[in-house]
């Protein structure tokens, strides 16, 4: 009967958590509904400061011109809301965890979601104008390049997880030497392996010209030898007997 009533008392907390997150991204999605166009054009900016004088962006489908704006004022909301999404799911499992965890856990989530929103940043203002302006000056002659709003939003929210991801690599290679799976030694004896594998996961994520590549390898490189320096500079986790 414990048992059963603390697995409830669990779900409720849990139902809890979720129901206050929610209810912020859509007071979060509510305020930034009346300017969905504006954030959209905001987005668009890198593509748009490429296109030739006169060029323009097009929309296909009859529906797009209004749910296209709408996508971004929610993923805007959502990207605003998840410090507190992220807050409320750590009030819930924080209970649970020992004190070692608990300093161990709390500065990788808000070192990921910082990292995140970094990698984020890069695409957009480092990224999107070499990536943009090399597409638009390789078009053949005499053809317009013309991007159509909801297959542009999906190319920048793929480049956007890429890149957000890729500078999740620090607390990746902290984590495993902090749970024992690998040494600070190791990582740096397979260093070169993790070069090449940057330059592949480079060629994959990113249009076919170098420059983007580059721009993705280096990052994912640096980042790797972030990850080893904090690793070495926390130490080892401590064996319990």
């Amino acid at each position: 009967m414990g048992i059963s009533e603390s697995l409830v008392g669990h779900l409720i907390e849990l139902r809890s958590r979720l129901l206050n997150s929610a209810l912020a991204l859509l007071l979060i999605f509510i305020c930034l509904f009346p300017w969905a166009a504006d954030l959209y054009s905001l987005l668009a900016q890198p593509m748009l400061a490429k296109l030739p004088q006169g060029g323009q962006m097009i929309a296909t489908d009859v529906t797009t011109p209004f749910f296209v704006p709408l996508k971004v004022a929610m993923m805007a909301a959502f990207l605003i809301a998840l410090p507190y999404m992220l807050y409320q799911m750590w009030r819930f499992v924080a209970p649970g965890l020992y004190a070692q965890e608990k300093r161990m856990v709390l500065p990788l989530v808000v070192a990921s979601t910082l990292l995140f929103y970094s990698g984020m940043a890069f695409a957009y203002f480092a990224v999107f104008p070499v990536v943009f302006g090399f597409i638009t000056a390789s078009a053949p002659q005499g053809v317009a390049v013309m991007t159509d709003i909801d297959k542009y939003l999906s190319f920048v929210i793929g480049m956007f997880m890429a890149f957000g991801i890729a500078f999740q690599v620090p607390v990746a290679v902290v984590l495993l030497v902090r749970i024992g799976l690998v040494t600070v030694q190791k990582l740096r004896e397979i260093r070169s392996y993790v070069i090449v594998a940057a330059f592949v996961i480079g060629a994959i994520f990113t249009p076919p010209d170098i420059v983007s590549q580059f721009m993705l390898a280096i990052p994912l490189w640096l980042l790797y030898e972030a990850g080893i320096v904090v690793a070495a500079w926390t130490g080892a986790p401590r064996k319990t007997s």
